[in-house]
């Protein structure tokens, strides 16, 4: 589907996050109502107040953009980036994100400022370009999806947050006790490009986005650039050894390492060889069960991404 033609100047439907905590929210409705009076530009915000409206209010932004030829605009971290993506792909309409959140993976690689006034002159003067989009069991991820030790990390880190608060020192520690515990391996069978192959293995990890994956080392970095995805697949090993290939990641070097598999396709078939039917799978870092086999693939359609032509970031990381 190509893009809906949208007006010369469009309305900005925007689906804000309430929950991003000591005013932030506040602080960047202030700037978008400010930014949007000032260049003229009419803006209507979908304010998150509860959790569980998410997914209502992203569809109703669609149905407004649709009606109005505007733009649908995710105001928030990841989780809200990939909801409003989720309501948004297919339906034709140009999409934009005011990034609000920690990483900000997807915006950095499409060129989008995290600071919030500067990422809204990003959508008040630049086009919808098309960008590729991940599907796992038709669940949308705009940076990577995740089974096994990985999808532990980020649901034991969550947990460790809302107990002891958002600091950097909580994520290290609540890491390292889950990797120190260990994951169970999976037994898999994985079908692609024609292939097919046994695996056991802690976690599988699928990237789509070149920036994160340039910045572990790993060489099929550019396949989202070029119409894949990207697998990887780690091992059974130690605690220690966990901890030496994360920080292999950190300097850049994972994809050197021996227990570390890796490979780029457009659609993957992954089935349980034994046991466990139903598998916790992170999407853009949202944990969610989902049914096996998992399905992963590039959609079809693609995002009509309101971003700059070229993303300095990612240029700089392939020098």
């Amino acid at each position: 589907m190509t893009p809906l033609a949208i007006t010369e100047s469009p309305p900005l439907l925007i689906v804000l996050n309430s929950g991003s905590g000591h005013g932030a929210a506040e602080d960047a409705r202030a700037v978008i109502e400010a930014g949007c009076a000032a260049a003229g530009r009419e803006c209507r915000i979908f304010l998150i107040d509860a959790p569980g409206k998410i997914k209502t209010l992203a569809r109703e932004a669609v149905e407004a953009a649709r009606a109005a030829r505007g733009v649908v605009v995710a105001a928030g971290g990841d989780g809200t980036i990939n909801a409003v993506a989720q309501a948004t792909l297919g339906s034709g309409c140009a999409f934009g994100v005011l990034p609000q959140g920690t990483f900000n993976y997807f915006s950095r690689t499409h060129g989008i400022p995290s600071d919030t006034a500067e990422a809204l002159q990003v959508l008040l003067t630049e086009s919808p370009r098309a960008v590729q989009v991940g599907l796992v069991n038709d669940q949308v991820f705009l940076v990577n999806a995740s089974m096994g030790l990985y999808a532990k990390l980020l649901e034991d880190r969550e947990a460790f947050k809302a107990q002891y608060g958002r600091h950097r020192w909580v994520a290290f520690w609540s890491g390292l006790i889950t990797v120190l515990r260990g994951e169970r391996p999976w037994h898999l069978h994985m079908a692609w490009n024609g292939k097919e192959r046994d695996i056991r293995t802690q976690t599988l990890f699928v990237a789509n986005n070149a920036l994160q994956m340039h910045q572990v080392g790993l060489a099929e970095a550019d396949a989202p650039e070029q119409g894949q995805l990207a697998a990887i697949a780690l091992k059974p090993q130690g605690a220690f050894a966990m901890m030496g290939l994360l920080a292999r990641g950190a300097l850049g070097r994972l994809g050197e390492a021996d227990s570390v598999e890796s490979f780029s396709f457009e659609s993957l078939h992954i089935q349980p060889m034994r046991g466990r039917k139903r598998v916790k799978v992170a999407t853009d870092g949202e944990i969610g069960w989902m049914q096996m086999p998992l399905h992963f693939r590039v959609s079809p359609e693609p995002l009509w991404l309101v971003r700059p032509d070229v993303a300095a970031e990612l240029e700089a990381t392939r020098q």
